[in-house]
């Protein structure tokens, strides 16, 4: 009935069996931005915001949440993860802070998920840490960018 991998012929939804598959290498990275108001921006960059150290306390929460993508995202399989890197950016002539994080395995899927999920959740948490300095702040932009690993192969969606 569909030709989307979590369907089943009677179009009734499931979780993709995995377990023929090998495993291999796979890497993904994903990014989003969070956008500051103009006037809020000095502290952004001096990291002078009320609730602390927003920066490290959002690569933790990122960190956290790629670790347990699969409790998040139902059609999600728990893997087992070598590598969650989260870096930030900032971009001052956008009044933004760009966060990348990147994620490996050797599994038998991919960790676009568990990428985006990080970065996701590492914005989130810098929303959370920030909103008392400005309601304005907006969360945008999350895309996948990269990955590599299984039948696709390696897929660049923008330059890193």
């Amino acid at each position: 009935m569909s030709q989307f991998s979590h369907l089943t012929e009677k179009g009734e939804l499931h979780m993709v069996d995995i377990s023929k598959k090998a495993d291999t290498e796979r890497v993904a990275i994903a990014k989003a931005e969070v956008i500051f108001p103009e006037e809020i921006y000095p502290k952004i960059i001096s990291q002078d915001v009320p609730k602390g150290d927003f920066l490290t306390c959002a690569k933790v929460a990122g960190i956290f949440a790629a670790k347990r993508t699969s409790e998040l995202i139902p059609l999600c399989h728990p893997l087992p993860i070598s590598k969650i890197d989260i870096k930030f950016n900032f971009i001052p002539e956008k009044f933004a802070l760009e966060i990348t994080g990147e994620v490996k395995t050797t599994a038998k899927t991919g960790v676009e998920m568990e990428a985006l999920t990080a970065v996701s959740v590492a914005a989130l948490t810098i929303y959370d840490m920030c909103k008392s300095l400005h309601k304005g702040i907006k969360i945008t932009n999350l895309r996948l960018v990269y990955k590599t690993g299984g039948k696709s192969g390696e897929v660049i969606l923008e330059n890193m």
